[in-house]
């Protein structure tokens, strides 16, 4: 009976207890506390879990996944209505314990999938530059055979071009064959041409003739007459023809032997016009230009009989017969005195810089459309419209064809500036993952669209971009210098009417310009790696001094190509190598693209 009585007292005080229970449990301060107490619960639970899946006591990242987040957020909301019954808030131990499980491998599977794709990534970074650099030196060797990958199993770099294969297509497309009149210029483009239906077909070969003889155009212009300044195309292909007569040694085949400038304070720029006049005077006066002498390319970079001249970075301005047919009569008093050929020192100054553009091809320049922009007004016409316009010609022939040397420098810029963004496009394009270790893919995929069609495609660069070249430094003494501010309101400008526009490609010798890009972190600024000035009152012929030769070169010409590639191009119309980029672009098919600059200087 005592026993009886203890139990239905305790029953009583449970019932009592109970009954307040489920008074306090039904305010809503209480319904708070109990969703709280429950969430931290299962907090704790999921952080000691955590650890525990780990084997060690070591913290490391916790993901959570929108729909755990979701379901806290719903908790929180039902616990405010004052309409909830305990029930619902009720989260039993197995509920729970789901919820951990499935967040804890959710937060493995999401770490170690990061984790992997990022190793990934420098994995194939890193394969591709093993590439590039047994491109660029010839060695042999594989380098990840350690690592279970072969070269067979490195997928192809997009932003990366073939050096030797286009080199070789160059070299072909700029000489003739055999005894043919013309170089094999065709209707199509690319490798076409060497497919074997195409060598052997004899009514293709007529065709062909045919349609060179007739007047096909260059291969190294692109897009329509519309696209590029007027009779670009026909002014082309008569400039290489003229540099490149079928009989060098014909008596009535003159020549102009010209050293490039090289007082020290001639930049690269000044060097190209002043180049750019004198085929202005070979031409006029029906003379081949023979470039000599470059001082730029004087450095071991440049190999062989391309040291010291511009042919280790573009093809030559003409072929090799009439350079050494020029040589040899360099050589003759008789030919010097009779006008047989003729050197730089024989023409003025002011003849060379500002002498007559050729009239061989009408005015042309007269009709030029309007398509620079400054302070928000097209600069519809100026004092030097003809320079304008053969300069343009004059760059665009003499930087026809990069060499091999100027494909890998590109390469090199376009690895070290996209090559990480690219191994990520690859990484995720390939569903079977990439590598699978020990297993070997065998050789890449061959097909002839990939010889032939594809090949001519020009290496994957992020688009749109925007070439963007601040001059400052000395050049204040020329022209208005405009603070990098000013470039960036004009890129602003650009952006606004092209919103998907997020790259800048930058081109600068000032090291503040490169730390005020920090200010704008809504674009991605993408720039060569070099030294730059500190100072704004250092020269430039000190600064490119202090580089050394050859990447005081090599830098501002990939500079310069990349400028030229660009879908927009922002710079200063007071500096000569902004003149030079508008020139390359406007011959390039891009003078629909505009050019906007941040002054109206010197002669303009």
């Amino acid at each position: 009976m005592e026993g009886q009585k203890n139990n239905n007292n305790n029953n009583s005080i449970e019932r009592v207890v109970s009954q307040k229970a489920i008074q306090m449990g039904s305010s809503f301060p209480c319904q708070i506390c109990v969703v709280g107490f429950l969430c931290g619960v299962c907090l704790t639970s999921l952080f000691l879990a955590a650890l525990t899946s780990f084997g060690t006591f070591q913290l490391g990242p916790i993901s959570f996944s929108s729909t755990m987040l979701f379901s806290v957020a719903a908790s929180d909301s039902s616990s405010s209505s004052g309409n909830s019954t305990s029930h619902d808030h009720t989260v039993t131990h197995s509920e729970c314990d789901f919820k951990l499980k499935q967040a804890e491998r959710l937060s493995e599977s999401n770490s170690n999938n990061e984790g992997d794709e990022d190793e990934r990534v420098s994995l194939l970074y890193s394969a591709w530059n093993a590439e590039l650099t047994k491109s660029k030196t010839g060695g042999g060797g594989n380098y990840f055979k350690k690592d279970g990958i072969n070269v067979s199993d490195i997928p192809n770099a997009p932003h990366l071009e073939n050096c030797k294969v286009k080199t070789k297509l160059y070299g072909h497309l700029d000489q003739r064959t055999g005894n043919e009149s013309f170089p094999p210029w065709t209707s199509w483009k690319g490798f076409l041409d060497t497919h074997p239906v195409a060598s052997s077909n004899e009514q293709i070969k007529e065709l062909k003739y045919q349609a060179v003889s007739e007047g096909t155009y260059p291969p190294w212009i692109a897009g329509s007459d519309e696209e590029n300044y007027p009779m670009t195309r026909k002014v082309q292909r008569d400039i290489w023809i003229h540099q490149h007569p079928i009989d060098c040694r014909d008596p009535n085949v003159k020549f102009l032997v010209a050293d490039w400038e090289r007082l020290p304070g001639f930049g690269i720029g000044a060097q190209i016009a002043g180049m750019c006049g004198l085929l202005a005077i070979a031409i006029s006066e029906g003379r081949v230009l023979v470039a000599n002498y470059y001082n730029r390319a004087d450095h071991d970079g440049c190999k062989a009989s391309s040291r010291s001249s511009w042919s280790c970075y573009f093809f030559p301005e003409t072929s090799q017969e009439c350079r050494q047919r020029a040589f040899e009569l360099m050589k003759s008093k008789e030919a010097r005195n009779n006008g047989i050929v003729t050197i730089k020192e024989s023409y003025t100054s002011k003849h060379i810089w500002a002498g007559p553009t050729p009239r061989k091809w009408g005015t042309p320049w007269s009709y030029l459309q309007p398509t620079t922009d400054v302070n928000g007004s097209l600069l519809v016409s100026h004092r030097k419209m003809d320079r304008r316009w053969w300069r343009a010609q004059a760059v665009r022939y003499l930087m026809r064809f990069p060499t091999e040397y100027t494909c890998n420098l590109i390469n090199e810029a376009n690895h070290a500036a996209f090559g990480t963004i690219a191994a990520k496009m690859v990484i995720e394009s390939l569903a079977g993952g990439w590598p699978k270790f020990g297993q070997q893919s065998g050789e890449k995929e061959r097909s002839e669209i990939n010889e032939y069609v594809w090949s001519n495609h020009k290496p994957w660069i992020p688009r749109p971009l925007l070439s963007m070249h601040v001059r400052m430094g000395d050049k204040a003494c020329e022209m208005k210098v405009v603070e990098f501010e000013g470039y960036m309101e004009l890129a602003d400008r650009i952006r606004r009417h092209f919103p998907n526009l997020n790259n800048i490609w930058l081109s600068t010798e000032m090291q503040e310009v490169i730390e005020k890009t920090k200010k704008y972190p809504h674009w991605n600024f993408h720039y060569t790696k070099v030294r730059r000035q500190a100072r704004a009152n250092m020269s430039m012929a000190n600064y490119e001094a202090s580089l050394g030769r050859e990447t005081s070169t090599n830098y501002p010409l990939v500079n310069f190509l990349m400028a030229v590639d660009s879908d927009f191009f922002v710079g200063a119309l007071g500096s000569t190598w902004s003149f030079l980029i508008d020139g390359m672009r406007n011959t390039g098919g891009k003078v629909m693209a505009g050019y906007l600059s941040v002054n109206k200087d010197r002669f303009w």
